[in-house]
């Protein structure tokens, strides 16, 4: 596996020494992700009601041909369906060959309200929309699905970013999973994996085409026995690296061995290999100073652990967008 992207053109941050090189990189994830903190996209993506009734207890397959459309919350009390215990919700206003839904932010940033419908102030108004491009859940027996969104979400004329989410799962090759979210301000993050004789995970945190942070760990499972192959954290231009077979913990500034500095990873008995989880490093820099990166990233990294978690889980996507597409498919066909 590559130590991380290839860095060709890195101007004044070649000079730069190691110390000051992590310095710099690290105040550029904090910067990108207290941006990230202070936007309603963020605010997406940190939802998590609890328990809620999941759509995937619905084992059709919905493409976006079956409920492309204009959709307006319009809940029909009348129109009520005993095997989805709720009403319809949702009356169809225009064509359009996308899924466009119009409905109240309240039943978005308070997901309870969708999910447990009850009559709601008449004086709401439809000023959230998700605009899906691309939607499909394909579902067999045996859990085997194949599933994809691409959505933008606006709140009244207001940008808040898209998601991009593939996933899906069959007997021979696991679980696969890709999460993206795009903010505006051209800051996204992206959590990947895949499971199987060989496990990978990885997220990344980049600006446009810059990556400012980005972890990939790769799990090998031998029996019942389940090791860490390889881990690779790059912050920046600066990549840290443990693969099995070699001794040390290894530190490269813009691709190259710091053969003076080095690493040590901290983690509990219930480690998931993250720094999202219970992981921390310790750098130590080449005149021998030391320091936790859950000291450099403070209080950003709570920002961070909340993303990928979302990310990962596909929260938003499962107890939302995929709700309200499950409730437009029964009450349509």
């Amino acid at each position: 596996m590559a130590v991380s992207c290839t860095k060709t053109d890195l101007g004044s941050d070649q000079k730069l020494t190691l110390r000051q090189s992590v310095e710099n990189n690290v105040n550029k994830v904090n910067n990108a992700l207290t941006k990230i903190s202070q936007t309603k996209g963020f605010q997406l993506l940190s939802i998590n009601e609890g328990s809620l009734k999941s759509a995937n207890s619905y084992s059709d397959s919905i493409t976006l041909k079956l409920i492309a459309g204009i959709y307006t919350f319009q809940p029909d009390t009348a129109n009520r369906s005993v095997h989805l215990n709720t009403c319809r919700l949702f009356k169809k206003t225009g064509d359009s060959e996308m899924l466009i839904v119009n409905l109240p932010q309240k039943l978005i940033f308070h997901p309870r309200h969708l999910h447990n419908f009850n009559p709601l102030d008449s004086t709401l108004k439809n000023d959230f929309k998700i605009t899906a491009t691309d939607y499909h859940f394909y579902y067999s027996r045996w859990d085997q699905y194949d599933y994809k969104i691409s959505a933008g979400f606006n709140l009244d004329t207001a940008n808040l970013g898209n998601l991009d989410l593939t996933s899906g799962a069959n007997p021979t090759s696991g679980y696969t999973w890709s999460s993206k979210y795009s903010f505006t301000g051209g800051y996204n993050i992206t959590v990947s994996g895949q499971t199987g004789d060989t496990t990978r995970m990885a997220f990344s945190l980049s600006n446009r085409t810059e990556t400012l942070l980005k972890e990939t760990v790769t799990f090998v499972r031998s029996g019942f026995r389940i090791t860490e192959r390889q881990y690779v954290l790059s912050i920046g231009n600066v990549d840290i690296k443990r693969s099995s077979g070699i001794d040390s913990i290894q530190v490269y500034l813009n691709g190259v061995l710091q053969k003076k500095a080095g690493a040590k990873i901290i983690e509990s008995a219930n480690d998931e290999g993250s720094i999202c989880h219970s992981r921390d490093i310790q750098l130590t820099f080449d005149d021998g100073t030391t320091i936790n990166l859950s000291t450099l990233i403070q209080p950003a990294m709570t920002t961070l652990k909340t993303l990928v978690n979302s990310l990962h889980s596909m929260y938003f996507a499962k107890n939302i967008v995929d709700y309200i597409a499950i409730n437009i498919y029964y009450y349509s066909h």
